[in-house]
């Protein structure tokens, strides 16, 4: 009886807290009980790679496989997460697309794997793509990528170049993509250290030295892949609407070479849209301006005709 009333309250909880402030659970079992009341389940394809699902639990991914028909016709949103991202942090994100009826492939990366590309990224990579090609009968992909996503969108776009055979009808499934604080190949010996020492600036500095060394040394395993992800981000292939968030005061992602990317994007018919903020850090912007994050982006959301939900966009403004 004991038991049941923790379960109960434990529940209540769940209910009043995770579907709408998903940032205030830091636990575990918290999590778990925001995937449950939400009516979602979730199921790690890879390491790298989680696949949240509005639809039944998954208890074997090579079951859902063979019979995934996605009847109710929802988007996918491929969600690049920026470097060490703490799970709490990133499902605010994710509850704000559960919200209007996504599914979700959730990519991580570790500073590891941004440092060896042939065993680290470009796995990642190729294991997405498996993934949305097991999952064809998506026909609305969003892309929503935040620092080092960018990068790894590049790794993702030379593999599609390498088989457009078998890959290039993905892109034409893309309906319209989001770039949060993007870095590019110029900016990793700064924005890594920082990612991965926050709080130390003398840490900050010996890993900004070591990575200038890494760039130099190890061209053929390394810095060949940054500049390849990096000219092919600024030519991307994916020619839909685009929406930009970026701040005066990140020195990661700079406005300059945000603008850098859009100005390239323009010339290539790519409709952008931009959103300036005044003071937030780097991939700081929902955390500092929430309401202006959230409008900007459901308004990028309903150009698009990807808005199921109004009721839930509007409780966030």
């Amino acid at each position: 009886m004991i038991v049941g009333k923790i379960l109960s309250f434990t529940l209540a909880r769940a209910r009043l807290v995770s579907c709408t402030q998903p940032q205030l659970l830091n636990q575990k079992q918290d999590l778990t009980l925001f995937l449950l009341v939400c009516k979602l389940s979730n199921y790690h394809v890879t390491k790298n790679i989680e696949y949240i699902s509005q639809g039944n639990k998954i208890k074997n991914f090579d079951d859902h496989i063979k019979h995934f028909k996605n009847t109710e016709n929802r988007p996918l949103l491929i969600m690049l997460t920026w470097l060490l991202s703490k799970r709490r942090h990133v499902m605010k994100y994710v509850n704000l697309y559960t919200e209007q009826g996504f599914d979700i492939a959730l990519v991580t990366m570790t500073p590891w794997q941004l440092m060896w590309p042939t065993k680290g990224s470009r796995v990642v990579a190729a294991d997405l793509l498996d993934f949305l090609i097991q999952h064809e009968s998506y026909q609305q992909i969003l892309l929503h990528g935040f620092s080092v996503g960018a990068y790894m969108w590049g790794e993702i776009l030379d593999l599609i170049q390498s088989d457009r055979q078998k890959y290039a009808h993905l892109i034409d499934k893309i309906v319209g993509q989001i770039w949060d604080s993007v870095v590019d190949v110029t900016e990793l010996t700064v924005g890594t250290p920082r990612a991965v020492f926050p709080k130390n600036e003398m840490l900050q500095s010996m890993f900004q030295k070591y990575l200038e060394y890494h760039l130099k040394t190890f061209h053929k395993q390394s810095t060949q892949y940054y500049i390849r992800s990096s000219q092919l981000f600024h030519t991307n292939l994916v020619h839909t609407p685009a929406l930009f968030f970026i701040s005066k005061t990140d020195i990661v992602g700079t406005l300059t070479s945000n603008f850098r990317v859009r100005d390239r994007w323009d010339t290539l018919g790519v409709k952008t849209y931009v959103k300036i903020f005044e003071k937030s850090p780097h991939v700081g912007h929902y955390y500092k301006y929430p309401k202006e994050y959230v409008a900007e982006l459901y308004a990028f959301l309903n150009k698009l005709q990807l808005i199921q939900n109004e009721e839930k966009m509007r409780a966030h403004l």
